[in-house]
């Protein structure tokens, strides 16, 4: 039997039930009256960035080529009875997958069938399929779709930013790794990863939306396997402070050069210190250059930013980075009123009016995530996952004092941990 608790906030009007299961599964389930559509997630905290780990205990770490985790993701859908979609296809249900730098989720929806769809995704995700014969077949798959992303100008321009910041750091690794990385994958090492990342003990299931939680219970009951929790170490690396170089420059088709300025910032240790971090510098974001700030007003005047520019605190398990993008002429003036913008701001201090409006801002979007199945589904699967429960989560960010986010700006935003990355044009 699974322990339950309802987790409940009456100021927000919101409640959901977190369950463990005894395999180690953790189950959250957040019905939502008035919705037609149900959503579901099944994930597991391994990412990209997992290349080197061992079993707790175990002597040595074991080194995986980089993408693996992205290549599991694609072979998973496979088994011996054919591809994982036909069973979506038989439910009804929008069936999908993706992996991020820092975790790999299996996802569907639905209007109808949701039982049916909960039995399919339960039953693919842990009954792993691999030879040596599928293995290879994937390789031109997963090269081509490398060979896509190396295209898309706004992706090349990140994964450029991020080999300027980090020296050893995994992430500065495509998600799908490179043609020679993947070509050394093999069966025996997908099942080594596995076997580590994929124990229930290291998983979370969140759903959300139209559907019955005794029922999800009982079929969760029925098909999630036992098993003996394992316990992982991840291989630390150094990383300087600095960033390791200033800029990158690539010539690419665009119209318009594509550019990234990025700070490379150390995340905080603990988990709940870490998530506050991110808080206090998507306020700084908003304050210095968001869409109603007087830097933005002026870069959009002078015509060196156009509606393309946007912010985001890029962050998962053991890298975080402020980062400012869009289009531009003339990327390297952006850069230099954004410093500018945030010299003045650490000498004459926060507005606590500005201060208080991007806070409410913030808290307003985090709110509205509650009211729609995808995007609650995934805010309760990712608190979840950082440590902290989703309500635990919102209060913490109603904590933030303008004290905090001053102290934040002088901590994170060093120059010498800063870079640019630009795309031009092609003469």
């Amino acid at each position: 039997m699974m322990n339950k608790e309802v987790i409940s906030d009456a100021r927000l009007g919101i409640s959901y039930i977190r369950c463990k299961h005894p395999s180690g599964l953790t189950v959250l389930l957040y019905p939502m009256k008035g919705f037609s559509t149900a959503y579901a997630l099944f994930g597991t905290n391994y990412g990209s960035v997992d290349t080197c780990f061992r079993k707790k205990g175990e002597p040595s770490f074991t080194t995986v080529p980089e993408g693996i985790a992205h290549y599991l993701e694609h072979k998973l859908f496979e088994s011996e009875d054919g591809d994982a979609f036909r069973l979506f296809a038989e439910t009804g249900a929008d069936a999908n997958a993706y992996t991020s730098f820092d975790r790999t989720c299996y996802l569907f929806s639905c209007t109808s069938n949701f039982s049916e769809s909960l039995r399919a995704l339960l039953t693919f995700v842990q009954h792993p399929y691999f030879t040596k014969e599928t293995v290879q077949k994937e390789q031109g798959i997963i090269g081509q779709e490398i060979r896509m992303y190396q295209d898309s100008a706004g992706w090349r321009v990140l994964f450029e930013l991020l080999g300027c910041l980090y020296e050893n750091s995994p992430v500065r690794i495509d998600i799908a790794g490179t043609e020679e990385s993947i070509a050394k994958i093999t069966p025996e090492l997908l099942y080594t990863c596995y076997d580590v990342f994929y124990n229930l003990n290291n998983m979370v299931l969140s759903i959300a939306g139209s559907f019955d939680p005794e029922e999800a219970l009982k079929i969760i009951e029925e098909n999630v396997k036992e098993g003996t929790p394992v316990e992982i170490d991840r291989a630390p690396y150094q990383e300087r402070c600095e960033a390791l170089r200033p800029r990158a420059d690539l010539t690419m088709d665009v119209a318009q050069p594509q550019f990234s300025i990025g700070f490379k910032q150390r995340p905080a240790e603990d988990e709940k210190a870490f998530i506050r971090q991110q808080f206090e510098l998507e306020i700084l974001h908003e304050l210095l250059i968001g869409s109603t700030s007087a830097l933005y007003e002026k870069l959009l005047h002078e015509g060196l930013v156009n509606s393309t520019f946007g912010t985001e605190v890029f962050s998962g398990r053991g890298f975080l980075v402020s980062l400012f993008s869009g289009e531009s002429e003339a990327p390297e003036k952006v850069q230099q009123a954004l410093l500018s913008e945030i010299s003045r701001v650490g000498k004459e201090g926060i507005d606590r009016g500005d201060f208080l409006s991007c806070k409410n801002a913030i808290y307003g979007r985090m709110l509205r995530t509650l009211y729609d199945v995808e995007d609650s589904a995934t805010a309760l699967l990712g608190a979840e996952m950082s440590g902290l429960g989703l309500l635990e989560t919102v209060n913490l960010l109603a904590d933030i004092t303008p004290e905090a986010v001053e102290a934040r700006l002088k901590s994170d935003f060093d120059p010498r941990c800063m870079a640019l990355s630009v795309v031009h044009p092609r003469k």
